[in-house]
């Protein structure tokens, strides 16, 4: 009789907890910008892992750029988003929007390019530009800048080029490659923001030089014969950070298994597109349709099947260039988070001390994202705190070393920064220290995205 009461409880427990792991939301709106990383977004359509976990999504393509994403997650019109890395971050501090966003987990690493158009590449040669070698420093680029200054003096006209949004990764690695030569980007240059896929004909135009932006809008402009790519942010920092999936803190809260399911929908897809270069195939003739990225198949393939166009006519091999699972590319590091933060002081974005430590554990969530990964079979890396630029294939482009405990410090301890906030103050505002742990270099979901078969360990 015990017994028999013992199975019936443990039976109605059961029903219970599968109850409460119904997703409390089930109609949803996604938002995201047509560029190939929002390919989680759409595989996740597509493939129909949405719906296996009881959700009826609608992944909605934003006309409005980056600023019209935010302001539809803000409003709370888009519950979830495409979204640059660091969007989240400086919306919870207040500089882009006002409101508490969360990263819920990250989409991919890689798939940016610095792109410049034919006028201004003749001139760089001029000045030793050899855009064969890999990766191409902006040296050329100082040194024609400095003969611009001293032919026109105080008539100096600042050259024009082109980023997605103030806070994004386009804006920082324009910033960072620039920077590494000795170029100010604030006073030698003007960078404003554009939509990504008015990029091609704003360039075309003449508006902007050149420009920092996702695929395929390097690949368009390459293809067209009008300028060449000249480093990815690969180049610039080998697999780091590129876009996540936001929410607003208190959707997550109100909807919390609305959220981990939808998370674990959008890390099936990751798993999936890294799976094979078959499935990448596959992703290119859905991205391609008009209600998605609306590119021809051959423009996309040029990033997503394990190539890159730098210049016309010559494919290079980069495996890497779009990562969205292996290397643990869908995990949120703080350490990745963190990092947004420090460029934000680097360039003058934000003006008074904030602790780092406590803002970026208020964004970032990878202890949600642990407990979805159980569920799916994506592994986790030893910590969410790492180094980075002391791995094989995680170095940045100028050898530095990105360590979060000694944040304050590398933000100080660049050629150039342009930073309101004193060292002083900020040191105060940061007395913490975490503990860091460096992931192997693993790839368990398959060839996509990897950088040598040798590291697949998928069976």
């Amino acid at each position: 009789m015990l017994k028999q009461v013992l199975k019936i409880g443990l039976g109605l427990s059961l029903v219970a907890t599968a109850v409460l792991a119904e997703p409390e939301k089930k109609k949803l709106k996604i938002g995201f910008i047509a560029l190939t990383d929002c390919a989680p977004l759409v595989i996740a359509k597509e493939k129909g892992f949405f719906k296996k976990y009881g959700l009826d999504v609608h992944v909605v393509k934003e006309g409005g750029g980056w600023p019209g994403i935010q302001q539809k997650v803000i409003s709370g019109e888009y519950d979830f988003s495409h979204a640059l890395a660091g969007m989240p971050i400086a919306a919870t501090l207040g500089i882009n929007g006002d409101a508490h966003l969360q990263a819920l987990l990250s989409l991919d690493f890689n798939g940016n390019a610095i792109t410049y158009g034919n006028k201004i590449i003749n001139e760089m040669k001029k000045y030793g530009l050899d855009a064969t070698t890999r990766p191409v420093s902006a040296d050329s680029l100082k040194k024609y800048i400095d003969a611009k200054h001293k032919a026109e003096g105080d008539s100096y006209k600042p050259l024009n080029f082109g980023m997605v949004h103030p806070v994004s990764t386009h804006n920082y690695e324009l910033r960072y490659w620039m920077a590494s030569s000795g170029i100010k980007p604030d006073q030698d240059c003007t960078i404003k923001p554009f939509p990504p896929p008015t990029m091609p004909s704003n360039l075309i135009a003449g508006n902007i030089e050149g420009y920092c932006v996702g695929e395929p809008w390097n690949s368009r402009i390459v293809l067209k014969g009008k300028g060449s790519a000249l480093v990815t942010n690969y180049d610039i920092w080998n697999n780091n950070p590129e876009k996540v999936l936001q929410a607003r803190a208190d959707f997550v809260e109100k909807y919390p298994e609305t959220t981990k399911a939808v998370m674990k929908a959008v890390i099936e897809a990751q798993m999936w597109l890294d799976a094979s270069w078959e499935n990448r195939e596959e992703a290119i003739g859905y991205l391609a349709k008009k209600n998605y990225v609306k590119a021809p198949k051959d423009v996309l393939r040029k990033s997503m099947s394990g190539t890159f166009l730098y210049t016309k006519g010559v494919d290079s091999s980069n495996p890497m260039f779009n990562v969205f699972a292996n290397y643990y590319a869908a995990y949120p590091y703080y350490s990745h988070g963190m990092w947004f933060i420090t460029q934000m002081y680097r360039w003058g974005q934000l003006d008074k001390p904030v602790n780092m430590k406590e803002t970026i554990e208020k964004v970032y969530r990878p202890d949600l994202f642990a407990q979805v990964a159980k569920e799916v079979g994506y592994t986790l890396p030893p910590s969410p705190w790492k180094k980075d630029g002391v791995d094989e294939y995680n170095k940045f482009i100028d050898g530095k070393v990105w360590d979060p405990n000694k944040a304050v410090e590398y933000i100080y301890d660049f050629q150039v920064t342009d930073s309101k906030v004193s060292k002083d103050d900020l040191l105060k505002a940061n007395d913490w220290t975490v503990e860091t742990m460096q992931p192997e270099y693993v790839c368990p979901y398959g060839p996509a995205g990897c950088a040598d078969p040798k590291y697949v360990t998928k069976k």
